[in-house]
C-alpha cells in the first residue's frame, strides 16, 4: 500500500485565461493532519474541488490510496472514503440533529431509499447516531432542528455528518469560519480526538489553529505549491513569511 492517502500529480485547472491550479503535486500521508494554507485567491478551494470531483481537472491526476480517481464523480469518491465539509454549511434546515445524523448513517448503509419508514425501525442506525451525538457533544440537542442551532453547533453537526460516513480521508474547508473562538477551539478539540487512521486535509485561515493542529503544511500562492514541510520549517520559510504569514512569522 502506498504511503500516501491522497496525492495529486501536476494538477492543472484554468478558468479562461486565469490559471487557478498550476501543476500542483500534493502528497498527503496516511493518517496525516495536513493543512493547506495561502492568501485569499491562492486556489485552495479550487484544489479541494478538484480533489472531491466538484471540478474536473484540465490536466494531471488525483490519486486515492494510489488509485487514479481523476475521472470519478463526487458520489463515487465519497463511496471510496473521501468526505468533505464546506466553508458554508449544507444542512437540512428543517431536520433535527438526530434525524440528520441517522439519514447520513442510513445512506452509508444503503438504507437511504427506505428512510421514509419510522426511525424506530432502525435501531442500529439510531444507536450509531446516538454515539456520534455523544462523541461530538450534541446529545442535549438531538431533537433540535438544524435551523435553531447556534452557527458554531451547525458546523459541528456538519462535521458529525461527514464523520458518520466513516471516511478514510476528511477534507475540511475552513471549518472554523464565522464561529466564535470558544466554539472553534471546541471543534478543533473534537478533531484532535479523531482516530489516528483518519487522514485529515484542512483549509484554514486561523494560523494559531493551523499550527496547533497540523503535522504537515502545504502553502499555495497564485495556484502554485511553493512549499510543503513541517509546521516549524514552514514558519521559518522566508518566502512564506513574505507572501503570507507576515507578522505571524513567530507562531
Amino acid at each position: 500500500m502506498t504511503d500516501f492517502a491522497l496525492e495529486t500529480r501536476d494538477l492543472r485547472k484554468s478558468f479562461g485565461a486565469f490559471l487557478a491550479t498550476a501543476d500542483v503535486s500534493l502528497k498527503v500521508r496516511q493518517g496525516a493532519r495536513h493543512a493547506l494554507i495561502g492568501p485569499n485567491g491562492a486556489g485552495k478551494t479550487t484544489l479541494v474541488n478538484l480533489l472531491t470531483g466538484v471540478l474536473r481537472a484540465d490536466a494531471g491526476a488525483v490519486l486515492l490510496d494510489g488509485q487514479d480517481i481523476t475521472h470519478l464523480n463526487q458520489h463515487r469518491r465519497v463511496r471510496r472514503g473521501l468526505s468533505r465539509t464546506f466553508q458554508i454549511n449544507r444542512l437540512f434546515a428543517d431536520m433535527t440533529v438526530e434525524d440528520s445524523l441517522a439519514l447520513a448513517i442510513a445512506e452509508r448503509k444503503g438504507l437511504g431509499w427506505q428512510f421514509w419508514k419510522p426511525l424506530s425501525r432502525y435501531g442500529e442506525v439510531l444507536d450509531e447516531a446516538g454515539d456520534w451525538l455523544h462523541r461530538l457533544r450534541l446529545s442535549d440537542m438531538a431533537r433540535v432542528t438544524t435551523r435553531d442551532l447556534a452557527y458554531g453547533k451547525q458546523r459541528i453537526l456538519e462535521l458529525a455528518l461527514a464523520l458518520a460516513r466513516r471516511p478514510r480521508i476528511l477534507l475540511l474547508d475552513e471549518p472554523a469560519a464565522g464561529i466564535p473562538t470558544r466554539e472553534s477551539r471546541e471543534l478543533f478539540d473534537i478533531l484532535a480526538q479523531l482516530p489516528e487512521d483518519t487522514t485529515v486535509l484542512l483549509i484554514e485561515h486561523d494560523m494559531d489553529l493551523v499550527f496547533r493542529f497540523a503535522d504537515r503544511i502545504s502553502v499555495l500562492v497564485n495556484g502554485a505549491l511553493i512549499v510543503e514541510d513541517s509546521p516549524d520549517q514552514v514558519a521559518r520559510h522566508p518566502l512564506v513569511k513574505q507572501v503570507y504569514l507576515g507578522t505571524a512569522q513567530n507562531v
